[in-house]
């Protein structure tokens, strides 16, 4: 069963660190980070293709890398400086071979107080 499930989250202080991770059954072309704060429309964190290139959010840049591990299947965000905008539900998604069927983990809580 292919599936995305994360893991990390939690609250922190404004310029802290917290790092996500996804855990993914089956294999992906690319793999992302999405948030969505309340209110608004889900996002773009960050990317990074089977091959390893990535692509960050403007907001993101500098502050959060992404980390693909192929061998163990797994995704992982470390979010330092963080801000409280960055206050967020957290969503691992995935393009899944060979259909290139999009997959969405249930999400992870990210909340950074002032």
């Amino acid at each position: 069963q292919v599936q995305l499930v994360e893991s990390g989250g939690g609250s922190v202080q404004a310029g802290g660190s917290l790092r996500l991770s996804c855990a993914a059954s089956g294999s992906f072309f690319t793999m992302g980070w999405y948030r969505q704060a309340p209110g608004k429309q889900r996002e773009l964190v960050a990317r990074i293709s089977s091959g390893g290139i990535t692509i960050y959010a403007d907001s993101v840049k500098g502050r959060f890398t992404i980390f693909r591990d192929n061998g163990k299947n797994t995704l992982d965000l470390q979010m330092n400086s963080l801000k409280p905008e960055d206050t967020a539900v957290y969503y691992c998604n995935g393009f899944s071979r060979p259909l290139y069927k999009e997959y969405w983990g249930q999400g992870t809580q990210v909340t950074v107080s002032s």
